[in-house]
């Protein structure tokens, strides 16, 4: 059966916060629905399916930390108040390591998650898979992901580093790193990528070792308070490390860090903030984002953060692209990255796969592209889209090998005026000319802005038209 998994040394820095001149009273939205939040163990929230939790007040005592369970859209996490947020603990959004690899007590007890990749942070993106034994291809797989590593191969073993904001790390021992994506302003947000999975090899023992996964992207979290943040605390994004195990195999790449954003009336505190790799150095940092009326106090972050007077925290809809569905079976509504789609063993090659836009012009050719779990990813070119501005659609023919794939798209077109005036806050004022869509795994599709002046800026489209 085949599975289509379909997405559309540390320098830390403190930072003096200074007073703005005076503003208006930030509203975070916060309906207050959820109550108040005043958690007094270590506690894991389920993520609901839009990512946001609405509550009166945030309390986070100290020795408390406080985890997420990702939904099914893999959305980030957004946490609203009404009145005031205060985090004395800890909000961890990290990526997690991959499994331990190895023979023995060396693979934890477990062979059976030999390879398996650590999961992204709630918004961020999975590592690699490593190289699977017995295999005709070993190499490891692509981490996921705008900046994920590259898989390891016979040539470099190693998976590749993530990158984000700054690049991944690179070596001659290591699968290609990943590259830099996404905007300072943190509007909207997307967590850290996947570093690339390891080659499998024979270990010393002459036994065949699966290679490691990559570790899974740090997470994308917003707070906004009404009132004030105060944080003593921390709050995290880091990317997943690997090699922890001290088992004599190849490597998976790390994660990447993710995005932490805070958006109140007044910021104070003298607490971390932290969206790095697992490492701490300046490859594959993430991205913090600081906005307020009042600042004050000394926080201790790496990255440095950006900052300004409050923004907008969600954007109403624009273009977005999907795939609908794969020979003739019906992609789920939030695809989440892995078995979206199951195939039939019998299921003949070619198969046609159908994809949908909206707020894309009719005739735009998509880029579809196959990555599958070991071996080079391909790339076909879809029919025009027929239909209108609100709703289009065009297909694809591609052979799916046995086993587990990702299927992605991505088209470019040149925008109208107006949509391009709505564009520009994403782009620093620039006007918008193109702008290019594309669907990954684990998230909505997303959105390159390209620029007058020849930059590129990228969103994610789909979570802006979800209201993100």
């Amino acid at each position: 059966m085949n599975r289509l998994s379909l997405k559309t040394g540390m320098g830390i820095a403190a930072v003096l916060l200074l007073p703005p001149l005076p503003g208006h009273a930030f509203n975070s939205g916060s309906t207050g629905a959820d109550g108040a939040f005043n958690p007094t163990v270590n506690t894991e929230l389920q993520l609901p399916p839009d990512g946001v939790f609405n509550f009166t007040s945030v309390n986070i005592p100290n020795g408390v930390t406080i985890t997420f369970k990702r939904n099914s859209a893999n959305t980030p996490a957004v946490i609203l108040a009404q009145g005031n947020i205060i985090i004395d603990g800890i909000v961890d959004a990290n990526g997690k390591s991959p499994a331990p690899t190895g023979t023995g007590a060396l693979d934890g007890g477990d062979p059976a998650d030999d390879g398996l990749p650590g999961a992204g942070g709630p918004g961020g993106f999975d590592g690699g898979r490593g190289g699977l034994l017995g295999s005709t291809d070993p190499s490891g797989g692509s981490g996921l992901g705008p900046g994920g590593g590259g898989g390891g191969t016979s040539a470099v073993k190693n998976g590749g580093y993530a990158g984000h904001a700054t690049p991944g790390y690179t070596s001659s021992g290591n699968g290609t790193a990943g590259g830099t994506y996404g905007s300072p302003l943190l509007r909207p947000l997307i967590g850290g990528s996947g570093g690339g999975g390891a080659y499998a090899y024979w270990d010393v023992y002459g036994a065949r070792i699966p290679g490691e996964g990559g570790g899974g992207g740090g997470g994308a979290i917003l707070l906004a308070a009404s009132g004030s943040i105060r944080l003593s605390g921390s709050v995290t994004a880091y990317g997943g490390w690997v090699g922890s195990t001290g088992a004599v195999k190849y490597t998976g790449g790390p994660g990447s860090g993710g995005a932490i954003r805070l958006v109140a009336t007044e910021v104070s505190g003298r607490g971390t903030l932290f969206a790095t790799n697992a490492v701490g150095n300046t490859d594959g940092l993430g991205r913090i984002r600081v906005e307020a009326e009042v600042f004050g106090d000394t926080f201790v972050t790496y990255p440095p953060f950006s900052s300004s007077l409050p923004t907008d925290l969600f954007v109403p809809g624009l273009p977005a692209l999907a795939i609908t569905s794969v020979a003739g079976i019906p992609v789920p509504a939030n695809p989440v990255g892995r078995g979206d789609v199951a195939l039939a063993a019998a299921t003949p090659n070619p198969v046609t796969v159908e994809l949908q836009t909206n707020g894309v012009p009719p005739g735009t050719v998509i880029q579809v592209t196959l990555i599958p779990e070991f071996g080079a990813k391909s790339t076909v070119d879809s029919l025009p889209t027929a239909g209108s501005l609100d709703g289009a659609s065009t297909r694809v023919s591609l052979n799916i090998p046995d086993g587990r794939s990702v299927l992605t798209a991505t088209t470019t077109f040149t925008v109208v005026a107006a949509l391009g005036e709505r564009l520009s806050p994403f782009a620093q004022g620039e006007p918008v000319e193109r702008v290019r869509l594309s669907t990954e795994p684990g998230q909505p599709s997303r959105m390159v802005l390209f620029t007058a002046s020849g930059r590129e800026v990228e969103v994610p489209a789909a979570t802006l038209a979800a209201g993100w």
